[in-house]
């Protein structure tokens, strides 16, 4: 993938902020992140360029395929969405 544009770059610098207040317990803050947007169109870019640029960096690191963390992805996102044994 090419660089992002800077209005793009600002889209995942945004996207990036609503889960960093997320995570910091800012929930406020994480609305207001996510309000900025404008349109779920620029919100959609923005979590999807921050997903491939995050999947590249880890990528990277690991020297995974991107194949295999996308399949581990799936597995992981499969095992939590899945419904507790009763």
């Amino acid at each position: 993938m090419t660089s992002p544009t800077p209005a793009a770059a600002e889209l995942v610098q945004r996207a990036a902020g609503v889960i960093a207040a997320k995570h910091r317990g800012d929930l406020g803050g994480a609305e207001e992140l996510l309000a900025a947007f404008g349109s779920e169109q620029a919100k959609s870019l923005g979590f999807y360029l921050l997903a491939d640029l995050s999947l590249g960096l880890l990528r990277a690191q690991s020297g995974q395929s991107m194949d295999d963390l996308v399949r581990e992805l799936s597995l992981l996102v499969a095992a939590t969405a899945a419904p507790p044994d009763s």
